[in-house]
């Protein structure tokens, strides 16, 4: 290999890994829970109804489902390290904004709007930042650090809703909501935009050197041919539609679980403070999801995709039925709900393993292994959203309770389906 090539495929800074690997995935996973998590309990804490929340917030999520069909065309820029960059600090700078515009007339569309840029910048990011690690860190560190990337990007979920939410909860009692949610929303934006100016300094750089990139139309017909191949794949029909109903029930759920914990008793819910609610998910909740996590790729590692399925899917679902024991219940012990969602949480953690091996394993396979995994994963967040986007129309004609066990049974297609789908890579065509 001559060196001008070489020069196209090292990165032109060594820094020890460990000094932009963690933060790069904690400013990937600060946006992403900001807009899929905070921003709800905040429109919760604003008076907003749980229907427009779970319509609009559904809806912000509509860019990590169409990512995929833009990402081959970062590829062209000559640095993915200014794009890291430039993106992290647009996403801070915009989330700072959403804190200026809680205090305005006109803050509900001004805070949607301000929250759709995080969305695009965010999920952009997300491929922005996944090809820098890619490109700068060879096979076997990439396994090395993989443990650091997920921590640091769990990590964010802790932060965001095990202590930002919880100083919103303090504040709320003492400032009112706007003052409180401007304050959070402020420091998630200097964070942001903070980690963009050290990643100026910390990122590797990945220039091309002297090789051209590839023009915008070659960029395109590729594009049309992954899109092509991924469609002709045996079975891939029954594939996309197994994926969109496991996360039937899921984005129910983890739409109006929240919201029902905050709500008044005298409305069906537990009358927690933002505070509390925080606390729940932020700490034992968020823990009893990673262990699941880590248990259930074990699982399925020891028994196999196929003969896992059917339990990965239960564990995912029938945890849910805590949600209508609380709604009937309505315990005001904080250490039964916080052990309830617990368990719903490890549940959760130990199920949704088996729609990442799916997708990894059998919609991915074949040529175009990660432009395919890119589309299935916009498949997999179509179907949260989908489900999202009623979730709060179906429980403000159902009730809470009823709503619960309509979740439980939003498992029964999909049980259905895994008795058909395939659950092993199709034959080379």
């Amino acid at each position: 290999m001559d060196k001008a090539h070489a020069d196209v495929l090292k990165p032109q800074a060594t820094r020890h890994p460990l000094a932009w690997v963690p933060t790069l995935y904690l400013a990937q996973g600060l946006p992403f829970y900001a807009v899929a998590l905070v921003a709800g309990l905040m429109f919760k804490s604003m008076g907003v109804p749980n229907e427009q929340i779970a319509r609009w917030t559904g809806v912000l999520g509509l860019a990590w489902v169409f990512k995929a069909l833009w990402s081959p065309f970062l590829e062209l820029a000559r640095s993915k390290k200014r794009i890291v960059v430039a993106l992290q600090v647009a996403g801070g700078i915009a989330l700072a904004c959403v804190a200026l515009a809680l205090q305005l007339p006109a803050w509900f569309a001004l805070a949607l709007v301000l929250l759709a840029v995080v969305s695009l910048a965010s999920s952009t990011h997300d491929i922005g930042a996944d090809g820098l690690y890619i490109a700068s860190l060879t096979a076997r560190q990439q396994a090395a650090y993989a443990g650091w990337q997920g921590a640091f990007f769990n990590g964010a979920k802790f932060l965001s809703l095990g202590g930002l939410v919880i100083l919103a909860g303090v504040l709320e009692q003492r400032v009112g909501a706007p003052a409180a949610w401007s304050t959070v929303f402020g420091l998630l934006g200097a964070l942001l935009a903070g980690l963009g100016l050290y990643h100026a300094w910390a990122l590797p750089d990945t220039h091309r050197g002297g090789a051209a990139p590839a023009s915008v139309r070659a960029t395109a017909a590729l594009l049309l041919d992954v899109i092509r191949a991924f469609f002709a794949k045996r079975g891939i029909w029954m594939g996309i539609l197994f994926i969109v109903l496991f996360r039937l029930a899921e984005g129910q759920v983890q739409t109006i679980g929240p919201l029902f914990l905050r709500d008044a008793r005298a409305l069906g819910g537990l009358g927690l403070s933002t505070q509390e609610v925080g606390a729940i998910y932020g700490t034992a909740g968020t823990a009893a999801f990673l262990a699941g996590s880590v248990l259930g790729g074990y699982f399925t590692s020891w028994l196999g995709l196929r003969r896992a399925m059917l339990f990965l899917i239960l564990a995912m679902n029938v945890p849910n039925l805590v949600f209508w024991y609380l709604s009937v219940a309505q315990p005001e012990s904080l250490g039964l709900v916080t052990a309830a969602l617990s368990a719903e949480m490890f549940g959760y953690g130990f199920g949704f393993v088996g729609m990442i091996l799916f997708i990894m394993q059998v919609i991915a396979s074949g040529p175009y292994q990660t432009a395919h995994y890119a589309l299935g994963s916009g498949f997999m967040q179509l179907g949260f959203v989908l489900s999202k986007v009623v979730s709060g129309d179906i429980q403000q004609a159902l009730g809470y309770r009823h709503f619960f066990l309509w979740v439980v049974l939003s498992a029964i297609p999909v049980l259905l389906l895994a008795r058909f789908v395939r659950m092993e890579p199709a034959p080379e065509q």
